[in-house]
């Protein structure tokens, strides 16, 4: 998603995106802030994201009026103890520019979330640490655009919005399915899946 929004976007031609994580592509499973414009840091490690969000929002409040930062991140994710460390830091500083979201569909690379290190209650967790929290279908855009309208109208507190979401949602056969998310389909599945998605 991120690479097909910075090619509409202009950072890289489209044809780019034929080259998905191929060697020399600038395109891989974690962007790189030194072989891509636009990729503002690398990502690999997971857990860091809201830490660096947290420094960016900070530093932009300087400003009279700061811009937004927003910091997505998946529920496996939220497993990492340097984003609970993450939470006390905005919620103590009242980071109010801050809006992460939490994209809540159960399954990470090692399988069910639940098994591999349960991280229920979501929502009483991050309220907890003090948080605006708000839980939505992440599907509905209509559900989306209005808890982004609230975390902005939000004052003194960092807002989390946790959206509720079907891992490969519109895809048959990727649908709820584990083992998609760190491998490519094949030329034949992403035909299907085109066509798919194209007539739903």
């Amino acid at each position: 998603l991120l690479y097909a929004i910075m090619a509409e976007a202009g950072y890289f031609p489209a044809e780019t995106l034929n080259h998905l994580r191929k060697i020399e592509s600038p395109l891989q499973g974690h962007p790189c802030c030194k072989k891509l414009p636009g990729v503002e840091v690398s990502t690999g490690s997971l857990g860091q994201g809201l830490s660096v969000a947290n420094g960016m929002a900070l530093g932009l409040r300087l400003d009279k009026n700061p811009p937004r930062i927003f910091c997505i991140m998946g529920d496996g994710e939220t497993q990492e103890g340097q984003v609970w460390e993450a939470a006390m830091t905005a919620a103590h500083y009242k980071i109010d520019n801050l809006c992460a979201v939490v994209d809540n569909n159960e399954l990470q690379i090692d399988g069910p979330v639940e098994e591999v290190m349960g991280i229920e209650p979501v929502h009483d967790k991050w309220a907890a640490f003090g948080w605006h929290v708000i839980d939505v279908d992440g599907h509905d855009m209509e559900e989306i655009l209005r808890a982004l309208d609230e975390a902005e109208r939000t004052k003194g507190k960092p807002t989390v919005i946790i959206a509720k979401t079907t891992k490969g949602k519109g895809v048959s056969f990727f649908e709820d399915k584990v083992e998609y998310h760190g491998v490519a389909p094949s030329h034949e599945e992403f035909d299907k899946a085109v066509k798919e998605i194209n007539n739903g």
